[in-house]
């Protein structure tokens, strides 16, 4: 078997470092380890804009920015839209802005 200039055992010590560095970590008090500097992204904090279905049938929107699928179910119908969809769902006749 071929060593590859010692590759392999580098590789072994630098996982068991690795692994001993996550111990540590998890070890740790919670106020000692680290903080995420990434907000935390959550449709409850999302503004959203309610919009009515004036149509004859059932209608499903897919929103134009966060892919989610928005379901009219009756004439009438009232759906809470994420804002950052709003904007494609004024260019549609049957649904209006309440």
């Amino acid at each position: 078997m071929c060593n590859c200039g010692k590759k392999r055992s580098n590789y072994t010590s630098q996982t068991n470092t690795l692994n001993s560095n996550q111990n540590q970590r998890v070890n740790q008090p919670v106020a000692q380890q680290p903080v995420s500097q990434q907000p935390a992204q959550s449709t409850a904090q999302s503004q959203t804009v309610m919009f009515k279905y004036t149509g004859n049938t059932a209608l499903t929107v897919v929103g134009s920015v966060t892919r989610k699928n928005y379901r009219f179910n009756f004439p009438g119908d009232i759906q809470h839209v994420l804002d950052r969809d709003a904007s494609g769902f004024l260019m549609i006749p049957v649904l209006k802005k309440i």
